[in-house]
């Protein structure tokens, strides 16, 4: 027998599909702004003077980007606990995704700063801004505009990962289409709507980050 598409059961549950995508998006927005703040001070010390400092950040970013996504997230909410150090499964998921962005984030702010031209700097220096003034005022903006669009493709793949916290029981996108799957036995139209929202809010997301682009002034 042929498979007859019926998209009835899954219109049906439409709302809980949208209210997953909208906790989806929440939970990359939170763990991105997080990783943003990890990723700026380990940009920062992976170019400083101190040795000390650019080891632990590179030992950072080595063991994080070596680890998958699932397993950071099932060490965080399964493995501290025993240690005594209990989150809850959003602070999990927040937590263990922040980290594994903030060490993609620290690789593209690095490669920001090290973009910034050495006389802009120097200038800055001359006219009697001090370091922390120079780095606030003048490296910071440059260095962001450098790293925008790899902070978009970082942000865009930090939403799409958002769909591992269905492991852990996260009520987000792919955790609701499974739900409806199971209930309703229609696998190739939950999947195919679940794959549809996740492409708009792609291309939605792309599309926002072009247009904050053109804000920031070119070096």
């Amino acid at each position: 027998m042929g498979y007859s598409l019926q998209f009835g059961a899954v219109w049906a549950s439409f709302g809980n599909l949208l209210s997953g995508l909208a906790l989806g998006l929440g939970l990359a927005v939170a763990a991105v702004a997080c990783g943003t703040l990890i990723g700026l001070v380990a940009a920062f010390a992976s170019v400083s003077s101190s040795r000390i400092a650019r080891v632990l950040v590179g030992g950072y970013v080595m063991l994080i980007r070596n680890l998958p996504l699932l397993v950071l997230v099932l060490l965080v909410y399964f493995a501290l606990p025993q240690l005594g150090i209990r989150f809850d499964k959003y602070e999990s998921f927040i937590g263990a995704l922040a980290l594994y962005a903030g060490a993609y984030l620290t690789e593209v702010f690095r490669a920001g700063l090290v973009a910034v031209p050495k006389g802009v700097v120097e200038a800055s220096r001359a006219i009697g801004l001090t370091w922390v003034q120079t780095n606030v005022w003048v490296v910071a903006p440059i260095m962001m505009r450098n790293a925008l669009p790899s902070m978009g493709n970082t942000f865009i793949g930090m939403f799409k990962d958002s769909s591992i916290a269905a492991a852990i029981a996260v009520p987000e996108l792919t955790f609701q289409a499974r739900k409806i799957n199971v209930d309703t036995f229609r696998v190739v139209e939950t999947w195919l709507v679940a794959s549809g929202l996740y492409i708009a809010t792609c291309f939605a997301i792309a599309a926002l980050l072009r247009r904050l682009e053109r804000l920031f002034p070119k070096f």
